[in-house]
């Protein structure tokens, strides 16, 4: 973990270009080796485009890898790259929407997804307004401790994923919390919503955090633009009727804003995570 802090800060001292380009060898790279991560990828992919020929699946999965590979350098970027430079590659639409609602007093919901551009997306809006950032806690005491130090050195705060108490107090003082759910939950309030038609464990908790703290919720997108023209974040307007009447379609609004994120950019979401587990025997088992 040390050797990987180390990497992490020498590739911080590389030009945008170069870690680029770093990224993208290194992704090609573990794509060609004998990985397990790979049969993961493959699966995803056949699950969510049953419809697409195989040819074209395996040159998403190659392009895949290359834009998780860049999320390495990202991440150096987003822990150790001064703020001014890190904001200059990037441009945002909809900001005017969050300063709006924060400035009435209301407490703002981002809510992201698992794209490979998580971690310096997470940054993007953290270096240019003051917003919690949600993490999900380590069984590694030391990662944990990398993520407490390095990532909330650049939040206003970081708040543990089971935290609920910590990002209601958030919310109710009118702050603003970054916030990633979409990954396969199992744990108390999981729910089965389906996720490119598919019923997926999922975490619904954005649906009961609004409700108690009257928060707005605005999606939270970012693309990787071609080259080495940097970013655009998007954020969306406030989810109108959110909360709905129950959590599952509440959760189910945002799995089709997330589907429709992929659809645009297939190769930049985060293919490398079991999405599609489930909840009890009578699920089938897709991994």
């Amino acid at each position: 973990m040390w050797a990987a802090l180390w990497m992490l800060k020498s590739l911080a001292r590389r030009d945008y270009p170069a870690s680029l380009r770093f990224g993208r060898r290194l992704g090609e790279f573990a794509r060609r080796l004998p990985l397990p991560q790979k049969k993961v990828v493959r699966r995803n992919i056949e699950l969510c485009f049953p419809e697409m020929p195989h040819a074209q699946r395996q040159r998403l999965l190659e392009r895949h890898f290359c834009e998780a590979g860049i999320s390495l350098p990202e991440t150096a970027l987003a822990w150790f790259m001064p703020r001014e430079h890190l904001l200059s590659l990037v441009r945002f639409e909809g900001l005017d929407e969050f300063d709006r609602l924060v400035a009435s007093g209301r407490g703002v919901i981002l809510l992201a997804a698992h794209f490979t551009t998580l971690e310096i997306g997470a940054r993007f809006i953290t270096a240019a307004r003051k917003v919690h950032a949600v993490y999900k806690p380590s069984s590694d005491p030391l990662l944990s401790e990398f993520f407490r130090k390095y990532r909330g050195a650049v939040a206003a705060s970081m708040i543990a994923s089971d935290d609920i108490r910590a990002m209601v107090r958030v919310l109710k003082a009118g702050g603003a919390v970054w916030y990633a759910p979409d990954q396969a939950f199992r744990a108390k309030g999981a729910e089965m919503v389906p996720f490119f038609g598919i019923p997926v464990a999922t975490n619904t908790a954005t649906s009961r955090l609004a409700r108690l703290t009257g928060a707005a919720v605005l999606p939270y997108f970012v693309e990787r633009l071609p080259g080495e023209e940097g970013y655009v974040v998007r954020i969306g307007p406030a989810l109108e009727n959110f909360p709905g009447p129950d959590s599952v379609s509440d959760t189910l609004r945002h799995h089709e804003l997330i589907e429709a994120e992929i659809r645009r950019l297939p190769a930049q979401y985060l293919w490398l995570h079991k999405r599609f587990k489930c909840l009890g025997p009578e699920y089938p088992v897709r991994y």
